[in-house]
């Protein structure tokens, strides 16, 4: 054996020595022990393609559905015709921030003056101030009247959810008894025919801008109205409404309103009266899309006379509007007042006595729209009046038409009533709007005509944007004359006719504005009251100069 073999026999020996000696003698007999240097490794994934391929182009026409707002919120402008009633002022709405002055002169020495003033944003707090004075003189004797009018309406909302409102006005009205029987045989003095009527006002309102979260509204109010004749004739009046209403989910909702009107009136070298009214007005409302209904009474006081009046309306309509279906049966007291019967006949003696009327309606009829620009609503109803004021100015002493005219009552009269009204607009360049007003009265108890009211009526008007900055304005009248009595006591009716106006207003520069209106064109001269007869062809003509006007 050499020496390389004895070294490797060795080596072997010694390894096999060590290893023998370094097992664990813990471990029990029959253990093996693996050893494995294999390290697994998961293979290696395929990675998602983020390249999304481009979409396939889409080459139908979508169907887009547009809601556009309905342009008949441009009314038609309806110039004011002159004629010995002075046109009340129109309530509704804020002026948005638009002033003018308007000033012109007439044929009849007529001077006209009128303004609209704004302050305020508009949104939260706003003040306007509105200001009117005419005045005319006709050809016939004494044939004068004169007119003045001032308003302040302001508002503001408050931090907590308010909206207060205030007024405060006066007007006067002067007029004079020129209705003289060509039998008279002597002239009366002017100022014995003379009659001036002033009216102070005032009121203050809340409302809470959005729904309380019990889901409660309301809106109480309270004015006052001061009136005299200057011949110691005079009235308070003071109207209190209470309106409050609460929704009762999504559907229905609940009103319960209270209103007060307290009248005292106080005729010359007589003892006070109060003339006085309540009621409320509890009912059940019924709110959907297409169907809306009101269900309710309304127990009232007429100077602690009681009378249960009902409250009912039923309105059923299509989804978009267009077309609304209305009917129902509804009561209340409207108040006669010195103030509200010289409003309607400024040639009356200051009354004796004041009855409010008790009023009844049965109706049903349907608005709605046709397209963007065509109008309509039409009503036919039933009416009960109990205590309807009339006027007559016979005078069966002397057997002569009397100047002065007395109201008298009609404990009970129905009526059948015909309302209707069509309108077309587009935009500012042209306008029209045409309404009829019918009513026969019947089943009149003591009376043998409802003298004074006027059976028919219509009225037209329209306005044309001629050119630019050129503006043509028409409007018509046609109505059948009211029924009279004679001093022998027999009931006659007045002619038929109708008045035609026309006004052109023409823009010189951003601000000013010239115009021109005439009136009574055709020159008919009818009588609105029994020997009234109204003024003949007229016209005026001025300048308006506007500021602080929103221009586009």
């Amino acid at each position: 054996m050499n020496i390389k073999a004895v070294l490797i026999l060795g080596f072997g020996i010694f390894s096999f020595g060590t290893s023998f000696s370094q097992q664990d003698t813990t471990k029990k007999k029959g253990t093996v022990d693996i050893t494995s240097a294999f390290k697994p490794v998961l293979k290696e994934t395929a990675k998602i393609n983020f390249n999304a391929s481009p979409a396939v182009n889409d080459t139908t026409k979508p169907k887009l559905n547009y809601d556009i707002p309905n342009q008949n919120l441009l009314f038609a402008y309806t110039p004011g015709s002159l004629r010995p009633l002075a046109l009340d002022i129109d309530s509704g709405g804020y002026w948005n921030m638009n002033s003018f002055i308007k000033a012109g002169f007439g044929s009849l020495k007529t001077p006209f003056v009128q303004a609209g003033i704004s302050f305020g944003d508009g949104k939260t707090a706003g003040l306007n101030i509105y200001a009117k004075h005419i005045s005319s003189s006709g050809k016939e004797l004494y044939q004068d009247y004169r007119n003045t009018n001032v308003d302040l309406k302001g508002f503001f909302q408050t931090s907590k959810n308010l909206e207060w409102t205030t007024q405060l006005g006066m007007r006067q009205d002067r007029y004079y008894k020129y209705g003289l029987d060509p039998a008279l045989s002597r002239v009366p003095p002017k100022d014995s025919l003379e009659q001036n009527f002033q009216t102070w006002r005032g009121g203050v309102g809340v409302r809470n801008i959005n729904n309380t979260q019990f889901g409660i509204s309301y809106s109480p109010e309270i004015l006052i109205n001061v009136f005299n004749d200057e011949r110691k004739n005079s009235e308070s009046n003071t109207y209190i409404n209470l309106p409050m209403q609460k929704s009762v989910g999504k559907v229905f909702a609940v009103d319960l309103g209270a209103t007060a009107d307290l009248t005292k009136y106080k005729p010359d070298n007589k003892s006070s009266q109060d003339n006085t009214f309540f009621y409320l007005s509890p009912s059940v409302l019924f709110k959907t899309p297409k169907i809306n209904a009101q269900v309710g009474i309304r127990p009232s006081w007429d100077n602690k006379t009681f009378k249960m009046f009902p409250n009912m309306l039923i309105e059923a309509s299509t989804g978009d509007k267009r077309f609304i279906f209305q009917a129902g049966m509804s009561g209340y007291i409207r108040r006669t007042s010195y103030q509200y019967l010289a409003n309607i006949n400024p040639y009356i003696e200051a009354p004796g006595s004041l009855k409010n009327t008790w009023v009844t309606e049965r109706f049903a009829g349907f608005k709605g729209s046709i397209g963007d620009h065509f109008t309509y609503n039409a009503k036919l109803g039933y009416n009960t009046y109990k205590n309807q004021p009339l006027f007559v100015n016979d005078n069966p002493t002397l057997h002569i038409y009397d100047n002065t005219f007395r109201v008298i009552y009609e404990p009970s009269m129905h009526a059948v009533h015909f309302g209707g009204e069509i309108g077309y607009t587009e935009q500012e360049k042209f306008s029209v709007l045409a309404g009829i007003t019918l009513n026969k009265y019947m089943d009149i108890e003591e009376n043998e005509k409802a003298y004074g009211l006027v059976p028919f009526e219509m009225k037209g008007s329209a306005k044309v944007q001629v050119i630019k900055d050129l503006w043509l304005k028409t409007d018509l009248f046609l109505w059948d004359g009211a029924q009279y009595r004679t001093p022998a006591g027999k009931a006659a009716q007045l002619d038929g006719s109708f008045d035609l106006n026309a006004g052109l207003e023409f823009r010189i520069t951003k601000n000013i504005n010239l115009w021109t209106q005439f009136n009574n064109i055709f020159n008919k001269e009818y009588e609105p009251w029994k020997l009234y007869r109204s003024y003949g062809f007229n016209f005026l003509a001025g300048v308006i100069f506007a500021f602080d006007q929103k221009t586009k």
